[in-house]
């Protein structure tokens, strides 16, 4: 029995598995129901009194010897990276992932500045939430407009008076800090989301997109704010993109107008988009008020500019004929997936 004992311990210091399924069957060898050390057990009952303490002693080490061997193996194992049993097929393709991709709004965003900043203008923000001066007042809003009314707006704090707090209802509000805290010129856009206390549908939601732009300086004229937007017409939807301009009203410029361009879907012939028309109205502009100037603290006897503003939803709806403005902040992966060859 000593002899066998002695081979046993010899092959157990010796083992080293290639992977768990010789460990599994050193275990089932060594301490299984059936295995090496229970028939030593079974033999050593055979053996006679004299001897019994001697070779219990040898018998009771070689067990811990294996299952100390086992324990240790079977721990090291549990540490490696499971890949390393695992055979690779490398002649397999590569396992496909999803890209991500940018939202519309962004990349008609991201186009509209690009373009403006090759015209030097730069890029300005502004607060979400806004008092009643910067939102209303200083941009010759009459107390008694229809915009400051709970249909249009959304208002925070409601004093009936200067201390009126609200969403802002469009970005106009950074051109009156623009110019209340810097002196001409300025040349700058301001992209940022507004809101309306509308209903939501198809055409319309409580919260939407803006860009804005303002040019003051010296002899700013009326052909400057034609030919500035012509040329960002032609830039975002193509060369041979017609453009009209219609007299308009707005508090904060005089003369004001509102710019047309043809419609990018039906090419002028007519559709659902234009209304048959051939037209699609996509932004209002117009020469900055005196008044407007005078409340930013800006001599208008010295000074001009113009201002424009565009929805960038519409923006989008023309280049991408999207016809659902609730498309847009619905989250919805396959109208997302539509825009994926733009890769973050």
């Amino acid at each position: 029995m000593q002899d066998q004992i002695d081979q046993y311990s010899a092959e157990i210091n010796a083992f080293s598995p290639a992977n768990a399924d010789e460990l599994e069957t050193f275990r089932i060898k060594f301490l299984g129901t059936k295995g090496i050390i229970k028939d030593l057990f079974e033999q050593f009952k055979t053996v006679g009194p004299e001897e019994k303490r001697t070779f219990g002693k040898v018998l009771n080490q070689f067990k811990q010897l294996a299952e100390s061997k086992y324990n240790e193996l079977k721990e090291a194992a549990g540490s490696e990276p499971a890949t390393q049993n695992i055979q690779f097929d490398l002649t397999l393709p590569g396992d496909g992932f999803n890209l991500g991709s940018r939202h519309p709004l962004s990349l008609v965003r991201n186009e509209i500045v690009d373009i403006f900043k090759r015209l030097g203008f730069v890029v300005a923000e502004g607060p979400e939430i806004e008092d009643d001066w910067h939102n209303f007042s200083a941009l010759n809003f009459p107390e008694e407009h229809p915009a400051r009314d709970m249909q249009d707006t959304f208002f925070i704090k409601k004093n009936n008076g200067k201390d009126d707090i609200a969403l802002r209802t469009h970005t106009s509000s950074v051109q009156v800090r623009m110019m209340e805290n810097g002196k001409p010129p300025f040349r700058a856009i301001m992209p940022g989301r507004v809101y309306r206390n509308e209903a939501i549908s198809a055409r319309a939601h409580c919260f939407f997109h803006q860009v804005e732009g303002l040019y003051v300086d010296e002899n700013v004229s009326f052909a400057d704010l034609k030919q500035t937007l012509y040329h960002f017409v032609q830039e975002l939807y193509g060369e041979g993109t017609k453009v009209r301009f219609r007299p308009s009203y707005f508090p904060f410029t005089e003369p004001s107008a509102e710019m047309d361009v043809s419609c990018t879907i039906c090419k002028g012939t007519g559709c659902n988009m234009c209304k048959y028309s051939g037209w699609v109205e996509i932004l209002g502009c117009g020469m900055v008020d005196p008044n407007v100037l005078e409340n930013c603290g800006i001599d208008s006897k010295v000074y001009t500019g113009f201002a424009f503003g565009m929805g960038m939803e519409r923006i989008a709806n023309l280049k991408y004929v999207i016809r659902d403005l609730r498309l847009f902040s619905e989250n919805d992966v396959r109208f997302l997936k539509q825009f994926q060859t733009e890769i973050i």
